[in-house]
């Protein structure tokens, strides 16, 4: 067996430390490559665990289960380093096959395994239909081959056999029968040298099983945002509500903010064009988008979550910094101020070196510079706002002389920041 692909190790995105203050939680996607014959992988399936250890889900229901995956794929892990340039396949139902949390998902990238035994209705063809034609990809589980299921057997790119569940004698004329379809076959739970060559030999396309890996289970340190806070945002998109007071909501979560760039990130709105501020982030997303996308974190967020000390500095260290550049920078450039601020305290709060934390965000060279090394023009900023809060005083006077801001004027700032935070009631 000394060709088969090695991934059983954990791949651990979790760099310790327990701070039971902070509103976070760890998550886990089980991730089991698929093979070609060659044992090049293709794509991973991905399923979602509510611990690093068990077997299996634990969920109320299947909707829940689909929404975890959806929300910790887009917003807590994101595709680029879960997936490389591979597929993902994503057990759904038809619950969530006809929700609009489909549209969530980079669709060039997603083949949706559809699980259970499957009744074609028109309503179910029609809705397939219509994902298709945004690019998604269908997998369906051991179909009979027959006149009923002729229709949702066109529909899909891939069918997956159960080894298992298939009787021996049977599996040759199941695949014959498939072939004549335009579709690849795959055959999953290959736990056997001897499986992998009779599926080779009956010309099966791809492979999934023990024999080549068990899933290896990736873990990420989440930050969740107020479940209130993402409910008040919803209500605000769904009735329209300015642009700039969407925005104001962002503002007073760190988490949020991070998702909302992890999510533009994850789906590629931001490859094109440098994502400058909350603001344009939210326009380029659009306020359908936004409401989707709101609409799954409410289905994940914990709603009991209250937020912790470390937020709150966050929150407090991005308005200071704003104020503290109010009248030396432009106009334009006082989001980023902000974002400087309450993105400063990520690597804390995600426990990782903040090089690291960048690699998942596609910021602005001056925003990178200021919170890798405190340079460029938004980093003596911070440095200052940092000062502020350890009250070292020589410090403080320091910096403000450097940027020609008298102590007093600094003073006021953090005074205005603490007060605004309050304000907020975080």
């Amino acid at each position: 067996m000394g060709s088969t692909v090695s991934l059983t190790s954990s791949f651990n995105l979790s760099f310790g430390g327990d701070d039971s203050d902070q509103v976070s939680d760890q998550i886990y996607i089980g991730r089991q490559p698929i093979v070609d014959a060659q044992q090049k992988i293709i794509g991973y399936e991905l399923l979602f665990r509510s611990n690093g250890t068990e077997d299996s889900a634990q969920f109320s229901d299947d909707f829940s289960a689909g929404a975890q995956v959806l929300i910790n794929t887009l917003s807590n892990m994101g595709t680029g380093w879960l997936l490389g340039d591979k597929n993902a396949f994503l057990n759904v139902n038809t619950e969530m096959l006809n929700s609009d949390f489909m549209e969530l998902l980079p669709a060039q990238r997603i083949v949706l395994e559809i699980h259970g035994k499957i009744t074609p209705t028109p309503a179910l063809l029609e809705r397939m239909q219509a994902l298709k034609a945004l690019g998604f990809s269908f997998s369906l589980h051991t179909p009979q081959v027959n006149a009923e299921n002729d229709a949702i057997i066109q529909l899909a790119s891939y069918v997956k056999i159960d080894l298992l569940a298939t009787p021996k004698d049977r599996l040759e004329a199941l695949v014959a029968a498939l072939k004549a379809f335009p579709l690849k076959i795959v055959a999953e739970k290959v736990e056997t040298l001897a499986e992998f060559k009779r599926c080779k030999e009956y010309k099966v396309d791809f492979f999934q099983g023990y024999y080549f890996a068990h899933p290896e289970i990736l873990t990420a340190k989440v930050i969740n945002p107020s479940h209130a806070l993402v409910l008040d945002i919803l209500n605000k998109v769904r009735g329209n509500a300015d642009i700039a007071e969407i925005e104001r909501g962002f503002k007073r979560d760190v988490a949020l903010s991070f998702k909302l760039l992890r999510y533009i990130n994850s789906v590629g709105f931001g490859l094109s064009c440098e994502i400058q501020s909350i603001r344009h982030a939210l326009s380029i997303l659009g306020y359908q988008q936004l409401y989707r996308w709101l609409t799954l974190l409410i289905v994940t967020t914990n709603e009991n979550a209250t937020p912790s000390a470390l937020m709150k500095t966050a929150i407090t260290r991005g308005r200071l910094t704003e104020l503290l550049g109010m009248d030396l920078v432009d106009r334009g450039e006082r989001d980023n101020l902000f974002i400087v601020g309450i993105f400063s305290l990520l690597d804390a709060m995600l426990e990782m070196p903040m090089d690291k934390v960048l690699d998942k965000l596609t910021l602005p060279e001056n925003i990178a510079d200021a919170l890798l090394n405190r340079d460029g023009i938004y980093g003596p900023f911070l440095s200052l706002a940092e000062a502020c809060e350890s009250a070292e005083i020589e410090r403080i006077n320091e910096l403000a002389a450097s940027l020609a801001i008298d102590p007093n004027t600094v003073n006021e700032a953090h005074m205005k920041a603490l007060a605004w935070v309050e304000e907020l009631g975080v």
